[in-house]
């Protein structure tokens, strides 16, 4: 479930849905980053180096932090899972042939864990090498509803731009005034619903329960799927339940040279030649 058309991180809080101790206490998560090194835009996409360090252990430092459970990265090729070896990380070797990212995080989780000590899984993309930690954490938050199968998140659109660029995915989902976790009803290229009122970018982390994302991986990609492009309407029109926490920061995400130009120029250590004003 790919989110596309990142923006550099707005200024403030990662997120200001709750997520107290007791939610967090009820769950056993573990982050699972899928990582391939095939990219139309950006070959090696992985491996490309931000001031000594594979982008890829960059996300996987990030995701530590949030401190919510063990990360995992689940690798196509071994060069991946070398790469973040060497960095004291944890990565699987899965098949490279995975047609989503989904479906390669379902793979690593049973290998790393057949045990199934984990109960829900955090979907994290491997090209947010800036993800604010406090991401994952909201992610969560959903869960607490336990008729929620997946939660995933979304930010308000200020730029009208970012509303009508169709590489911007909108959520539709009927957040009341101080609401801050509502049902997704779509998810839509389009600026959905129509009329005056907020729209929403949504963001492509996911917490799914391990159930659900085992159903998920065993759907017949759905019709509306097909036509967005969007593999979350999979879910939606299987009749799972998918719930979107609001937060107030978008991660820059890494897809072209000149994004990972960006990234490497947002990332310099201070007073580093590279870094910009």
């Amino acid at each position: 479930m790919r989110h596309n058309a990142a923006s550099p991180a707005r200024a403030g809080p990662g997120g200001k849905v709750p997520v107290t101790a007791a939610i967090r206490a009820s769950f056993r998560p573990i982050v699972v980053i899928p990582a391939r090194m095939a990219s139309t835009r950006l070959p090696g996409k992985p491996l490309a180096d931000i001031h000594g360090a594979p982008m890829i252990v960059h996300v996987l430092r990030r995701a530590e932090a949030a401190a919510i459970g063990p990360v995992l990265v689940a690798c196509a090729e071994a060069e991946i899972k070398q790469a973040v070896e060497r960095a004291g990380g944890r990565a699987v070797l899965t098949r490279p042939d995975h047609p989503s990212g989904s479906d390669r995080i379902h793979e690593a989780l049973g290998l790393a864990d057949p045990e199934r000590r984990h109960d829900v899984v955090v979907n994290l993309q491997g090209d947010l090498p800036m993800v604010d930690p406090a991401l994952l954490r909201a992610v969560l938050s959903p869960l607490a509803d336990p008729a929620v199968d997946i939660g995933t998140i979304a930010v308000p659109v200020r730029d009208p731009a970012e509303r009508d660029n169709p590489n911007v995915v909108k959520a539709a989902a009927g957040f009341a005034a101080g609401q801050r976790i509502a049902r997704a009803l779509y998810f839509s290229r389009l600026p959905v619903p129509w009329g005056a009122g907020e729209h929403y970018h949504h963001i492509g982390i996911y917490a799914y329960r391990r159930a659900a994302l085992e159903r998920f991986v065993g759907l017949a990609p759905g019709v509306l799927e097909r036509r967005e492009s969007l593999e979350q309407l999979r879910a939606l029109q299987a009749g799972m339940r998918i719930d979107v926490a609001l937060v107030d920061s978008l991660p820059f995400g890494v897809d072209t040279p000149a994004d990972l130009d960006r990234a490497r120029a947002l990332l310099a250590p201070a007073g580093s030649p590279s870094q910009t004003p």
